[in-house]
């Protein structure tokens, strides 16, 4: 019966979310209905993270012996509307950990699955196979911290940071990262309210939140100190231009993110971090094979890079870990370039199919930089 009453909220819930998402949910449902404990929970089909329940209980199947599942929160109706206020408690649709947000990002998304018209499309950079590129629309974005009790049952991603700097000497290779900090787009959070006043574990997390019961839902607001780290960090975290394409029902998303430049040998060299995520939209299980990168520089290089894998992984995506996320470096001896290329994908049959990687620029928008404000490292 509770199976039952859940199932019809979450039907009126996801009623005007996409079909993918709201299957996703109600398949999850339909799995937890076989559980010896019947009580209601909301389970991340993704990763298999028991994120979000309304009682606590231990399911003695399908999952490691004394495993206990932890109450969460509460379930709310994502917004089609507006954007998340800082504060905000919410699951990842895709990775399945629990988050919060800091503040949004307004970037402009480049969609090659939208047909332009042939006025607001421009040519792509030389070698591109004379491809066009939309006019770019705005989309909001969040700056997140991820729990840290789900990384590592974050198995579709690389790692969990997706803010890297240079470090503050003369070494251009040494990069280092924060931790937890993440970039979620609008739909893929899935709202939640909790009466924890700490409900997500991350070492910034009471640096930059404070919970304030008498304020409305969320009941989380920010401190001075994460105002005054935003403000001073902005150049680092700065997400402007988010690039995607599908071919076959692979869809690519690239972010790309300037880092500043180092001199190296009587040279200037530029670095840009770029953070990839590959997502199955079909049915189909593929696996990513070898990548084929072609970088060019300002100064007029042409570089062809090929390789097995991404961060040393094939990764699998399939209907139930549909998504793979990892983040890459590249510098250049030129203040700007572009980037394209291809992913070689296998399916079960052992056939293969390559998937576009949509070209993006990379530009040296801002001064060299010091390293984030703020935190220790």
């Amino acid at each position: 019966m509770a199976a039952c009453a859940i199932r019809r909220g979450l039907l009126s819930t996801v009623s005007k979310c996409s079909k993918k998402r709201a299957h996703r949910i109600l398949s999850v449902i339909q799995y937890n209905s076989g559980l010896e404990l019947n009580r209601p929970r909301l389970q991340c089909s993704s990763c298999g993270l028991s994120n979000f329940q309304q009682t606590r209980f231990m399911s003695s199947r399908n999952r490691p012996e004394g495993k206990v599942l932890e109450p969460v929160g509460v379930f709310e109706a994502p917004k089609h509307h507006g954007k998340y206020e800082t504060g905000q408690l919410f699951l990842h649709s895709v990775f399945g950990y629990r988050g919060i947000v800091l503040f949004p990002w307004h970037a402009r998304l480049y969609d090659r699955d939208v047909t332009p018209p042939s006025s607001e499309s421009k040519q792509d950079p030389p070698g591109s196979n004379g491809s066009k590129e939309v006019k770019g629309k705005t989309h909001t974005y969040y700056q997140v911290l991820i729990d840290t009790r789900d990384c590592p049952h974050i198995s579709q991603r690389s790692q969990t940071e997706a803010v890297t700097f240079l470090a503050n000497h003369d070494d251009s290779r040494a990069l280092y990262a924060i931790p937890g900090l993440d970039y979620v787009s609008h739909e893929d959070i899935l709202p939640y309210n909790s009466a924890e006043q700490v409900p997500i574990q991350h070492e910034l997390f009471e640096r930059f939140l404070m919970y304030k019961p008498s304020k409305s839902n969320p009941p989380f607001t920010a401190r001075d100190t994460l105002q005054a780290w935003q403000e001073k960090n902005h150049p680092w975290l700065e997400l402007s231009d988010v690039h995607r394409e599908t071919t076959e029902n692979i869809r690519v998303t690239v972010i790309p993110f300037y880092m500043g430049m180092r001199e190296a040998q009587n040279s200037h060299v530029y670095w840009w971090r770029y953070c990839i995520r590959l997502e199955n939209m079909g049915n189909e299980v593929v696996q990513l094979r070898e990548r084929h990168w072609r970088i060019f520089s300002l100064s007029g290089t042409l570089e062809t890079v090929r390789g097995r894998g991404v961060v040393g992984r094939e990764p699998v995506l399939s209907k139930e870990q549909p998504a793979f996320q990892y983040s890459s470096h590249v510098s250049l001896q030129a203040p700007s370039g572009h980037m394209w290329g291809t992913f070689r994908i296998e399916r079960t049959d052992g056939s293969h199919f390559d998937v576009r990687i949509p070209p993006f620029s990379l530009e040296s928008n801002k001064d060299d930089k010091a390293p984030p404000a703020g935190y220790s490292f």
